[in-house]
């Protein structure tokens, strides 16, 4: 009895059949699984949501002010402020809410070593999929989201003064809420971005706008605003949002102030204009 067998060229039809199918579905599951962790992210920020609006119900509207540079961001990342004064307060959480576990997008969990942040604190920036560090104050931690220091420091470019020096500004007093950032995607733990600020050559190249200006999620970065809603925010769309008091939302790197598909970087010329 003869016996049947593949041939040659039939096993490579399969083969090839079987790559086309993988060249096809591959990308349909990478696709999926970023989808999946942007859902994460945005999930993220609003447990932070949850949390800072009950700080603001507890003092009144107002948020802490932050009157050294990234003591703020320090005390809510790592949760509840380390003070002498309380030595059992709890370090990992604000209001309840557990911190540590909320400060990391799924897309940039490990950290980046990626450069050194030098100062009152110290650590490593972070990148578009890695995570910054704070090493110094210990212990040590990690975080993918940056917070708009202007937030907490008088949301003005004139320097104000806050009761006992440590309550910022009543948020139920700005207008459109909505447009105001509080906490970002982001390659440094804060930042303080500037009327001035020019789009980054390289993703992450820049101070201010530059430190949210990443292809985290496939052209977006996910963005907590004041009126603690969160939702994803297109690359070019951050020089439109309302970093401060006095920041022009059309400015030279928007549609309104005239800014052309090729004035952008290279890297940034494909996504969508605002």
């Amino acid at each position: 009895m003869k016996k049947r067998a593949f041939t040659l060229i039939e096993l490579l039809v399969v083969i090839a059949v079987i790559a086309l199918l993988m060249s096809i579905l591959i990308p349909a599951l990478q696709r999926a699984r970023s989808q999946a962790r942007a859902a994460v992210c945005l999930a993220n920020l609003r447990q932070w949501a949850t949390a800072l609006a009950a700080y603001t119900e507890d003092y009144d509207g107002h948020l802490p002010y932050e009157h050294m540079v990234g003591i703020t961001g320090f005390w809510l990342f790592r949760g509840a402020a380390i003070s002498a004064d309380d030595p059992n307060a709890d370090t990992t959480a604000l209001h309840h809410f557990e911190t540590r576990r909320i400060n990391l997008c799924p897309a940039a969990t490990k950290p980046a070593h990626n450069g050194t942040i030098s100062g009152t604190i110290e650590g490593t920036p972070g990148s578009t999929f890695g995570a910054w560090e704070i090493t110094k104050p210990a212990p040590a931690f990690r975080g993918s989201y940056g917070f708009n220091r202007w937030v907490f420091a008088g949301f003005s470019e004139v320097p104000k003064i806050y009761r006992h020096g440590f309550v910022g500004p009543d948020i139920l007093s700005f207008k459109n809420r909505s447009t105001v950032p509080v906490l970002l995607d982001s390659a440094m733990p804060w930042s303080r971005p500037s009327t001035f600020d020019v789009p980054p050559q390289q993703e992450s190249g820049s101070l201010g706008i530059g430190d949210f200006c990443m292809n985290r999620h496939r052209a977006y970065v996910n963005g907590l605003f004041l009126d603690w809603s969160a939702r994803r925010i297109g690359l070019k769309e951050l020089w439109t949002l309302k970093w401060y008091e006095q920041y022009d939302t059309a400015g030279p790197w928007t549609k309104r102030g005239g800014v052309q598909p090729e004035d952008w970087p290279l890297w940034m010329r494909k996504y969508k204009d605002y």
